[in-house]
């Protein structure tokens, strides 16, 4: 082993520790793409694979996580949406199969959450988008953090990686471990982020195109093709209609989310729907045009959910050499760093 390769064991050290893994490398979790062939994959290679459980019921969460098992004995997690109505419910599933690491994402967890995560023996990852949700988080016992910048795929804040780490990795680092996501895309980054005091990184995009990704040909096709411009994201168009934006390749399901938006819009005027359920019927939307596209492989009406990093996808290949060519480009970077 190199003094560069040794050097970046040590400063993925906290971080290998925390997921049980050989690198410090999450999987973002991406409805329809993180399942049992991608995670075990991944994780099997040394990375910590995470099913996205989206919209599942317990019963399907409960096989997925069957099925994954059967294909590797290494750690990996389950991504649960806080919004979801069994939540509970898909807690216990996981529990019920003594998953080591749930990652809780789309805001504040529900009351009581973080105490059945805990009670199980699991540990909770959480993500926060500013500085003061990572303190709350923080103060209400949560095992680790994933700050996700504006360049990622999918759902995402308003502000940069950069700028999150450069705000949160000095006050929240020493106290739990850190993973920064959005727009990384090569193994300098992945350095840069350890040297500031990341545990470790989080990727989604570049695994898109994993050749144990059941990803449609077509979606995977639209991927090596983009550019880092062509990751665009979506408008809100109604200030009462509060959308988390999402980053995606531009086509026609940007102007259908459009019209969607309208037509929710128009229920809440007319009083045909609480603003819950308004939120709710936008989240199906992207639900179901994101299948489209990842399943049907419908890429110019489905949602090509896809981050800023994508112009670095370049071909199919296999997970084990995406995570081998990030780690030696991350002990390069560091050795060139002297």
């Amino acid at each position: 082993m190199t003094s560069s390769h040794t050097r970046l064991d040590a400063l993925m050290h906290r971080g290998t520790d925390f997921l049980g893994t050989r690198y410090a490398i999450m999987a973002g979790a991406m409805s329809w793409v993180s399942e049992r062939n991608l995670v075990s994959a991944i994780s099997n290679a040394g990375g910590f694979g995470v099913i996205a459980c989206g919209a599942m019921t317990p019963e399907l969460l409960d096989a997925e996580i069957a099925a994954t098992k059967a294909m590797t004995d290494k750690p990996f997690g389950v991504n649960l949406i806080t919004m979801h109505p069994a939540i509970n419910d898909l807690i216990d599933v996981c529990a019920r199969h003594n998953v080591g690491h749930v990652v809780l994402a789309g805001g504040l967890p529900p009351a009581g959450a973080i105490d059945r995560i805990k009670g199980s023996g699991a540990k909770l990852v959480c993500f926060a988008p500013a500085l003061a949700l990572a303190k709350k988080l923080v103060r209400s016992g949560i095992d680790a953090l994933v700050i996700e910048g504006s360049e990622a795929g999918g759902h995402i804040g308003p502000v940069t990686t950069s700028v999150l780490a450069q705000e949160i990795l000095p006050d929240i680092a020493p106290q739990i471990p850190v993973f920064v996501a959005g727009g990384i895309g090569r193994g300098e980054a992945i350095a840069g982020y350890l040297e500031m005091g990341a545990a470790g990184v989080q990727l989604g995009t570049r695994f898109v195109c994993a050749t144990e990704s059941i990803a449609h040909p077509n979606f995977k096709k639209a991927f090596i093709r983009a550019s880092a411009r062509d990751a665009v994201a979506s408008v809100q168009l109604d200030a009462r209609l509060p959308v988390i934006p999402v980053r995606a390749l531009k086509n026609a399901s940007t102007e259908l989310f459009t019209a969607k938006q309208r037509e929710v819009a128009g229920h809440l005027d007319e009083k045909r729907l609480e603003m819950l359920e308004a939120q709710l019927q936008i989240e199906h939307y992207w639900a179901g045009a994101l299948r489209r596209a990842v399943v049907d492989g419908d890429v110019e009406n489905g949602s090509v959910m896809a981050g800023q990093s994508v112009g670095m996808v370049k071909k199919e290949e296999p997970a084990a050499d995406i995570l081998g060519t990030l780690v030696a480009e991350a002990a390069s970077a560091l050795e060139n760093r002297g």
